[in-house]
């Protein structure tokens, strides 16, 4: 049973990292808006061709979220290649409703820049693929003007408690830094220039014909032995196992995580959310809540290997 007097774990609904259909992206979201999350990370992460969502279109839904309760942060792309897609950064800056999620170095730099001049009225979030492995780089990234840090999803439990214990956080100007960490969902393991997608439809990247609009949960490969491996996404490549840390609560909380991230997926996802809040700060058992999450039909087998300084595929359950 959960601690009475234990603080919730918050439950963050990460950045829809495929391309759906607009109806059923707009679906997904009125389901998140009725969900126990807390906090919601809206935008394009992985290509900018991916323009059904245009800057103005996540505005909007971010207001519609907030009207329902919740946080809204707005994302930046993980890899940004392009003077087109850095002024989508510098937009996604200088507007002042909703805080943001920096992706990589030059988003970083760009809400840095924002922030010394005082142009900057909220806190932003460091995003998990923005190197942060020491206490060191936590506090100067904190400097800048960070309120919340997205671990690395491969950094194990112990070492994000040693990186921002919570009985001596970093702490910056906006004031004592919050952990967040990657508790559920595909790994996203890399980002490209390239679009593998593209590649393996035999397509040019530029002229892709959108194709992985075809898959809502990415490509998947399998090895030489059949068994599955990984997972093209346009131009990131993903696990095809879900990190997943529900059994691992009771140790997050101990390392001081204020929120846990969950990444979408194309089926089952509500029931997800239900689960980690079940557990989290409801006091239902891990154990049933994992076997019930094995069996709910989602886009591949539960894996905890990182957690817990594993290879990434393994399993280590309480």
């Amino acid at each position: 049973m959960t601690d009475p007097g234990a603080e919730s774990l918050q439950l963050t609904v990460g950045p829809l990292l495929y391309w759906w259909p607009r109806e059923a992206t707009l679906q997904f979201y009125a389901d998140v808006a009725d969900s126990a999350a807390r906090t919601v990370v809206l935008g394009e992460q992985v290509c900018s061709r991916r323009n059904e969502f245009k800057l103005g279109d996540w505005l909007a839904l971010a207001r519609e979220l907030a009207q329902a309760g919740k946080s809204v942060v707005l994302a930046t792309q993980a890899l940004v290649m392009s003077e087109a897609e850095l002024r989508t950064v510098r937009r996604l800056a200088e507007q002042d409703e909703f805080a943001v999620e920096a992706g990589d170095a030059s988003a970083l730099r760009v809400l840095a820049q924002a922030h010394a001049a005082g142009r900057l009225r909220r806190p932003f979030t460091l995003g998990p693929h923005i190197n942060i492995y020491n206490r060191a780089a936590l506090v100067e990234h904190a400097d800048l003007g960070a309120l919340t840090w997205v671990a690395p999803l491969e950094l194990a439990i112990d070492a994000v408690a040693r990186i921002n214990p919570p009985a001596d956080p970093v702490t910056g100007p906006a004031g004592p830094i919050r952990t967040e960490v990657f508790a559920f969902g595909r790994m996203p393991l890399s980002f490209s220039a390239r679009c593998f997608t593209a590649r393996h439809h035999r397509l040019n990247k530029d002229e892709c014909d959108f194709r992985c609009r075809d898959d809502a949960d990415g490509l998947l490969l399998k090895s030489s032995e059949g068994q599955p491996f990984l997972v093209l996404n346009g131009t990131q490549t993903q696990s095809a196992a879900l990190h997943c840390l529900i059994d691992d609560v009771a140790g997050l909380r101990a390392a001081g995580v204020a929120s846990l991230r969950l990444s979408p997926c194309g089926q089952g996802f509500t029931r997800v959310v239900e689960l980690f809040d079940a557990v989290c700060n409801r006091g239902a058992s891990p154990h049933d809540a994992r076997a019930e999450l094995a069996a709910l039909g989602l886009p591949g087998a539960l894996v905890n290997g990182f957690a817990h300084r594993r290879a990434g595929m393994e399993e280590v359950w309480s």
